[in-house]
């Protein structure tokens, strides 16, 4: 499987104490709602060959968090293997600007709980936010740790 995904940066100074800020999303669902180590991730979703992933990246941010992304000059981070063998295309883009009143995604559905027979709908992800760059790492699932490794080595050359 093949996903795409967007990594927003922005510094907010030394002066403020935040310094550099990713904006990251809190997966949706019952298996994810306590959770919050590993629990994080580059909003991002699956594409197919005949779309470019930088398209991908675009609309699945667009559908996970409810509004288009920002206007920005996204680079190729790289690609990046999860645990689920899943192949995340990652393209980082600087967003100075970009704020979210509040997450609007699109749903899944799951039988929930399990075994119950009844099936309930759940967000994508149900926060998103700016968090300091060294407060993400603990979060983010595992194998996107690695893409926030490329952009601190991007913008610091």
């Amino acid at each position: 499987m093949k996903s795409a995904g967007l990594l927003l940066h922005r510094d907010r100074g030394a002066a403020s104490g935040a310094g550099l800020e990713v904006w990251i999303a809190h997966m949706g669902g019952p298996f994810w709602a306590r959770k919050q180590q590993g629990a994080w991730s580059i909003p991002k979703g699956e594409f197919g060959d005949d779309e470019e992933p930088l398209v991908a990246a675009l609309r699945e941010f667009a559908e996970e968090v409810g509004v288009p992304a920002p206007t920005a000059d996204y680079v190729l981070l790289g690609e990046f293997r999860q645990r689920s063998g899943k192949v995340v295309t990652v393209f980082a883009g600087a967003a100075p600007e970009f704020e979210v009143d509040a997450v609007r995604s699109n749903a899944f559905e799951l039988e929930w709980p399990p075994r119950s027979g009844r099936v309930q709908s759940f967000p994508e992800i149900d926060d998103g936010r700016w968090m300091p760059v060294d407060d993400t790492r603990p979060l983010l699932v595992a194998g996107q740790v690695p893409a926030l490794d490329a952009l601190l080595e991007r913008l610091s050359a």
